[in-house]
């Protein structure tokens, strides 16, 4: 195991989109692993490591609301896009006002969560001047100071999150107690195959608040 820290994250809403809902928008009742790391990659990526998250801790009771908002229905196509990289002088942007579209949404509210993770070199990216403690000392710096190379979001961007480092003092404590089935959720996507990207989902079991990744039952 890497260099560990423990981060906390709070946020006024969340959404952490269920893949199986088509249309309308609806959370999972804590966020996937993927998110609590994507939420780290915006305070300090690079290719050299690979961020592990090992355990996420839920602070408050798991609430529900319902919003709208507005999403576009359309997206760019990857012919334009090449064709302007290749010097096509076309014009290469999405117009919101045609495109939008008003959806209904189940989201979080008042979320507050605790990340525990850590992170590996990756040997085949990594070159020699790429210690375990230079990348920790960075990223400890980029937490402290409240940098990121884009703004962290609890899911999606309109739902920006806080985030503290947590150093020496004891952790808080969750107000959620007892075991939950929170059934499956997605874990991550397996990319080890380019032309076959395919999901990876766990159970998901909660015990006082508490969910460890390093105990999972997973399934592709």
């Amino acid at each position: 195991m890497g260099y560990g820290i423990k981060v906390r994250v709070k946020g006024d809403y969340a959404l952490f989109t269920r893949p199986e809902m088509k249309v309308e928008r609806v959370s999972y009742d804590v966020p996937t692993p993927s998110a609590a790391r994507g939420i780290l990659e915006a305070v300090y990526w690079k290719p050299a490591i690979r961020w592990v998250i090992d355990k996420i801790h839920v602070l408050n009771p798991i609430q529900f609301t319902n919003i709208r908002r507005n999403e576009v229905s359309d997206k760019v196509s990857t012919s334009i896009a090449r064709s302007v990289m290749s010097g096509n002088e076309r014009p290469f942007y999405l117009d919101i006002l045609t495109s939008r579209q008003q959806r209904a949404a189940l989201v979080l509210k008042d979320v507050d969560y605790i990340f525990e993770a850590h992170f590996e070199i990756v040997p085949e990216k990594a070159g020699a001047d790429d210690t375990p403690e230079k990348h920790y000392n960075i990223a400890l710096r980029r937490l402290k100071k409240g940098q990121h190379y884009h703004q962290p979001c609890l899911g999606t961007r309109e739902f920006p999150a806080d985030l503290e480092l947590i150093e020496d003092e004891a952790l808080p404590v969750s107000q959620l107690s007892g075991t939950q089935d929170l059934g499956w959720m997605l874990f991550d996507m397996d990319f080890t195959n380019p032309d076959d990207i395919k999901p990876i989902f766990f159970r998901v079991s909660m015990i006082n608040g508490i969910i460890d990744l390093n105990t999972i039952q997973k399934a592709g």
